[in-house]
């Protein structure tokens, strides 16, 4: 199995990366009926944006040690790093989409012009980040699992782990940047 996964990584990065869309896309869009979640409390609901933002904070760090790691060429804690990362990012993932199959989407308290001037934006480069980071991390992921160490570097796993690593950090700061908007700020 994993000599066909080594050989078909594009293809299965855009496999993975259309499933994964189509769950966020569904969730966001309310395609995913709440009958098929079991139903927590509203304690639980509530804490949901609390925890992502404390999630996305350790996952920034997790993805800075990964790359300060590999730049010390300490492949194994770079290795530890980006899958803790990668794993913050599911949990991330999976208890936001529950909450918003659940509940909808947060609106935004705050003032218009806020809103239109600088929520909105912040929000849409947010989104648009995570969206390009989904099927980069799925390909450098699979390069690094279907790959000994000393094959990765022959790949284009360090030049797209690059792009991916920035985009991911940028995409997490500014969704704690939201995340500050609709929960502290206002």
């Amino acid at each position: 199995m994993e000599r066909s996964v080594r050989d078909h990584v594009p293809g299965l990065t855009a496999i993975l990366t259309v499933a994964s869309l189509a769950l966020v896309f569904g969730a966001v869009l309310g395609a995913i009926p709440e009958a098929l979640l079991p139903q927590a409390s509203d304690g639980v609901l509530d804490a949901i944006p609390h925890v992502n933002a404390a999630v996305s904070t350790v996952a920034i760090a997790t993805i800075l040690l990964g790359v300060r790691a590999i730049r010390r060429g300490n492949v194994r804690r770079h290795r530890a790093m980006m899958v803790a990362s990668v794993g913050l990012f599911a949990a991330f993932l999976a208890l936001y989409l529950y909450r918003i199959v659940l509940r909808g989407t947060a609106e935004f308290p705050g003032p218009e012009a806020v809103y239109q001037y600088v929520y909105l934006p912040t929000l849409a480069v947010h989104i648009l980040l995570a969206i390009v980071c989904i099927p980069l991390l799925y390909y450098v992921l699979l390069l690094a699992v279907t790959r000994p160490v000393s094959e990765i570097y022959r790949t284009r796993h360090r030049t797209v782990g690059r792009v991916a690593a920035s985009l991911w950090l940028i995409s997490f700061f500014l969704g704690n940047v939201v995340y500050a908007m609709l929960y502290v700020v206002y």
